[in-house]
């Protein structure tokens, strides 16, 4: 993947916050990562604002609707996880 330098100005306590999360990966592909996370959401912000002209906003019963689901979905890959190490220690 091509690469190209530039300079950014970041305040210094986020700068020395971000270098001690970065060590490892690097700071430039921690900021990278960040800025990619940064337009997804934007993306995605631009699609619900499409949706909701759409097909209306969503209702405080579809919200709960879905936390429910993400709850459950949740709860399952916990016990996925929890049976994986289980399986895992086994061996």
């Amino acid at each position: 993947m091509a690469a190209k330098k530039i300079t950014v100005t970041i305040p210094e306590d986020l700068l020395e916050e971000i270098r001690g999360e970065a060590a490892e990966r690097g700071l430039s592909a921690y900021v990278a990562e960040a800025l990619r996370s940064k337009r997804d959401r934007d993306r995605l912000m631009e699609l619900v604002d499409w949706l909701e002209e759409e097909h209306g906003p969503v209702t405080e019963s579809e919200h709960v609707a879905v936390r429910h689901e993400l709850d459950d979905l949740d709860a399952e890959h916990e016990r996925r996880a929890v049976r994986k190490n289980r399986a895992g220690e086994a061996a």
